[in-house]
């Protein structure tokens, strides 16, 4: 038995030998742009080539793996954890002004906004001019919104003034602009999910994350591009425009929020919508330098969300601050009856939100899984930690086996659903980009039997999981193994395949999706290259106020930068 009492139990479910303690690898796999990529698609397409290419290209994935462990987990087929039972009352409204925590700067907050609103500094008539200034000088190189409708920002906006000069502001975040990712249904907009065939007509009904938001006054400033149908974590899209990263316009996003992060990154909104699959709130948050979070499974409605992969999908905040990511999360989370699986959480609290300190916290790190990234990055990562320690935080060393094999099941899984989603649309196959056919052309080979090893590895990862959470209270690695890649194709419309980097960006991402836990990102600081750092903090089931603590005092502690260009909504910065 190792250190923290549950090294014992690491075989359980897994009839193997030799099972090491930490097993991902990176992986070498092919890089394509331009018409090798568009040739490679159709090769997968193309009857008597694609078993060939394909056998290939899974076994270099390390995909049989999967058929090769026995599991003896019976599959689990969503990471839910039923907290209560189902109810359709709605918790009592966290008291969101107590979440006005301070804002280290230099970014312009929802509370930095919220005060001006107050003391007459500004008014969100002005924000919302001026956001929408700076979206329309961004310029066709930074597709970050990929609608927008004037006159409904600023009906929002005057309608905004008009409540807060009557002294009825509906929440801190009314006349805040927010970005929405356009796979969440919003009134006056389609949805098109990344795509150029979905979305031919208007949503006739806001997402219930969108709805709540603009019943808290928000002002919904457009939809943010998106990677097509979210099924890579980069900013490339050929039919709306590559979304660029703030800090350096050479290098990617991140995705598939790509448009949410860096609409925050670069001062448009201090509050996102996003959606993370596998990652995909976290790693462009990570990427772009802000916030970002991924509730527990159940815990934000997913009812108006595009159906793209079921049991592994969660609609998330990318806030400017860590308590823009609480705001957003309190205004958004909690029960929804057209979503059975939100029924059954836990009260929604923030009270440990507002503890300065992190007395009696443990704090578990898997040495190994922590240092599979550039030494850089590394290095911002601890010391990170170091700044949980001196908040009272203790740091235990913790061991998670299988990691490689969770990966795959989390890769089976979230490409098989969202293969199954994208089948209704079989005329529409040549419409998508080169790269996402070649990711569903992977898709397609896996079996039902694959599908279901891989629902039996979620069980196996959760009890896993349940074991570490009896030690520690919450998990540190860092949010992505490498910083901001450099975008490798020069035509903005052209796509590129890059699995190799993918397992970069993912490789501390998939675990949290897979199991339903909780899991924040928070900037650390910056690489030997100034870009962005994220620490990624993942807790128990239904411990966001946890995480929200604790990522608190590692912002407290950093300095971060501004990206070149920044739009300050307000004018002398943050407030």
């Amino acid at each position: 038995m190792n250190r923290n009492g549950y090294g014992s139990r690491r075989c359980e479910g897994l009839r193997s030998r030799a099972v090491s303690a930490y097993d991902l690898r990176s992986v070498d796999l092919p890089r394509l742009s331009g018409a090798g990529l568009r040739v490679f698609a159709r090769a997968l397409e193309t009857p008597g080539v694609s078993p060939l290419i394909l056998g290939k290209l899974v076994a270099d994935a390390g995909i049989p793996v999967l058929s090769a462990a026995e599991v003896d987990d019976a599959p689990r087929y969503t990471p839910l954890v039923p907290a209560r039972l189902p109810s359709e009352d709605m918790d009592p409204p966290v008291d969101t002004a107590r979440l006005e925590l301070g804002n280290p700067g230099p970014f312009v907050s929802a509370f930095d906004l919220a005060r001006a609103y107050r003391s007459g500094a500004a008014d969100p008539v002005s924000v919302a001019e001026r956001a929408l200034a700076g979206c329309e000088g961004l310029g066709p190189q930074q597709a970050i919104f990929i609608a927008q409708d004037r006159e409904d920002v600023l009906r929002q906006a005057r309608a905004s003034q008009a409540r807060l000069q009557a002294g009825q502001p509906l929440s801190p975040l009314d006349g805040v602009p927010v970005a929405v990712k356009d796979e969440l249904d919003m009134t006056p907009y389609p949805t098109t999910v990344g795509t150029r065939f979905l979305g031919k007509a208007s949503a006739t009904e806001d997402a219930t994350v969108v709805a709540r938001l603009r019943a808290a006054g928000a002002v919904l400033l457009g939809k943010a591009n998106m990677h097509e149908i979210g099924i890579n974590p980069n900013g490339a899209n050929p039919h709306h425009g590559l979304v660029r990263n703030p800090y350096d316009p050479a290098r990617d996003t991140g995705g598939s929020s790509s448009g949410s992060a860096a609409a925050v990154a670069a001062g448009l909104c201090p509050l996102a919508v996003g959606a993370d699959g596998g990652g995909s709130v976290r790693i462009p948050a990570a990427l772009c330098g802000v916030a970002g979070l991924k509730a527990t499974y159940g815990r934000i409605s997913e009812h108006g969300a595009a159906p793209l992969c079921w049991s592994v999908g969660h609609v998330g905040p990318i806030g400017a601050t860590v308590a823009d990511v609480a705001l957003g999360y309190a205004l958004m989370a909690g029960p929804d009856p057209r979503d059975a699986h939100s029924m059954v959480q836990p009260p929604l609290t923030m009270e440990d939100v507002l503890e300065p300190r992190l007395d009696g916290l443990k704090v578990g790190i898997f040495t190994p899984w922590l240092e599979h990234a550039s030494p850089d990055l590394v290095a911002v990562v601890r010391q990170a930690i170091l700044h949980l320690e001196a908040a009272g935080a203790t740091v235990v060393e913790v061991e998670l086996p299988h990691l490689d094999l969770i990966r795959v099941a989390h890769a089976v899984t979230i490409l098989t659903e969202m293969a199954t989603a994208m089948d209704r649309y079989p005329e529409h196959r040549g419409d998508l980009a080169p790269h996402v056919r070649v990711n569903l052309s992977v898709a397609r080979r896996f079996t039902g039997t694959d599908y279901v090893r891989a629902q039996r590895v979620r069980a196996l990862a959760m009890r896993q999981m349940d074991a570490l959470f009896a030690q520690v209270d919450l998990l540190a690695t860092p949010t992505t193994a490498i910083t901001a890649p450099k975008i490798p194709v020069d035509d903005p419309k052209e796509t590129w395949s890059d699995l190799s980097t993918v397992t970069e960006l993912m490789r501390y991402a998939f675990l949290a999706n897979l199991t339903g836990h909780p899991a924040l990102t928070v900037p650390a600081g910056h690489d030997d290259a100034g870009l962005p750092v994220g620490l990624q903090l993942t807790g128990d089931h239904w411990q966001e106020a946890l995480l929200f603590r604790a990522a608190r005092a590692v912002e407290a502690k950093v300095t971060r930068r501004l990206p070149p260009g920044y739009l300050a909504l307000l004018s002398g910065g943050a407030a």
